[in-house]
């Protein structure tokens, strides 16, 4: 936990992680941020689709239609809020010369995204209004 909340305060203040070990080369960073960056713009995807199911989808039954915009915004959160999360992580470990962490995140994202989908082809399946 302690470990946590020293990554959230490097959020803010990302010139404090170059006081940790040494400067990694520059291609390894940068593949970090472009890491970070394609998190980011999943993240934007899933907010959006959740926005496109809410706004889009209103002849789908209120309960579908809300339980799916929320789950695919929650996702959205949480995958922002991992992509700095993880290039903390990772930049950290670079300048220790400590291996790079590992996340079980992926897996559970590709979960919640499956149980979406799998949901969209049961309402499909049933009709919109059911």
């Amino acid at each position: 936990m302690i470990d946590f909340v020293r990554n959230v305060r490097l959020w803010f203040a990302p010139q404090r992680i170059r006081e940790e070990g040494g400067t990694p080369d520059y291609r390894f960073s940068l593949a970090n941020e472009r890491t970070f960056l394609a998190w980011l713009r999943t993240a934007l995807a899933l907010i959006g689709g959740g926005f496109a199911v809410d706004q889009f989808l209103p002849d789908l039954r209120w309960g579908w239609r809300v339980g799916l915009a929320l789950a695919l915004l929650a996702s959205g959160v949480l995958c922002a809020l991992r992509a700095v999360n993880h290039w903390v992580r990772c930049e950290r470990a670079m300048r220790r010369g400590e291996d790079l962490p590992v996340s079980r995140f992926p897996t559970i994202l590709s979960l919640a995204v499956a149980v979406v989908a799998l949901a969209m082809v049961v309402v499909v399946l049933a009709g919109w209004a059911g």
